[in-house]
């Protein structure tokens, strides 16, 4: 999901995702459990990192725009695909097509969007004026991030969960002839994978929360 499906306030409502059990996983050795449970907290990093860039904040950013789907000529298109987007001011946007021809979808899918923009046309370009954020629209958006975070969070947890199944199921098999020491220290490794991205994780919505406060 992206801003182009959010509410008014400028954000989206999560959907919950991955978990090894439900993905393929060869499982055959450390390494490879190790490599893919970090492969799946990544996606699950990568995913509120995508969330958080469409959140609006006290500035104006083409992040906010970015991802809006238009539909051109039957194929549904990231607005950064098929416009030039840049800040001219700290509250407003330029949305230039590069076909001109798209301004029409462009417009609808903006006005569509949930994010409460209005674009303003001037001549082959959209203006886009972001209203001010209340002090109680700030607090709901700075509480809808730690929402986020904590699903994030939960999604890692699934990581570690099925990442831990995995490393006992080594144990049972004959063809690794991994130990009980072997097994404890592999799941304290994927333990420290699990610190390290909730760690990312609460710095990057701290970070989100800052610029969305600052006035």
């Amino acid at each position: 999901m992206t801003a182009a499906s959010g509410d008014a306030m400028g954000f989206s409502a999560p959907t919950r995702r991955w978990t090894l059990s439900s993905c393929p996983m060869s499982h055959t050795s450390p390494d490879e459990i190790l490599l893919e449970t970090e492969e799946h907290m990544t996606k699950a990093l990568d995913y509120l990192k995508k969330e958080l860039k469409g959140m609006r904040t006290g500035r104006a950013s083409t992040a906010l725009v970015e991802f809006i789907k238009v539909d051109y000529y039957g194929e549904m298109q990231d607005m950064k695909n098929i416009a030039a987007i840049s800040v001219p001011e700290p509250t407003q946007l330029l949305v230039k097509p590069f076909d001109p021809s798209a301004m029409s979808a462009i417009k609808k899918a903006i006005e569509s969007s949930g994010l409460g923009l209005n674009p303003m046309a001037e001549g082959k370009q959209f203006r886009l004026n972001l209203p001010p954020l209340s002090g109680d629209r700030r607090k709901q958006l700075v509480g809808h991030c730690k929402k986020m975070a904590e699903e994030t969070k939960v999604a890692l947890r699934n990581a570690r969960r099925d990442g831990n199944k995995h490393s006992e199921a080594l144990e049972k098999n004959p063809a690794v002839k991994l130990s009980e020491d072997g097994i404890k220290t592999l799941k304290e490794e994927v333990q420290e994978l699990l610190k390290k991205y909730e760690k990312e994780t609460d710095d990057l919505v701290a970070k989100k929360s800052k610029e969305i406060e600052e006035v």
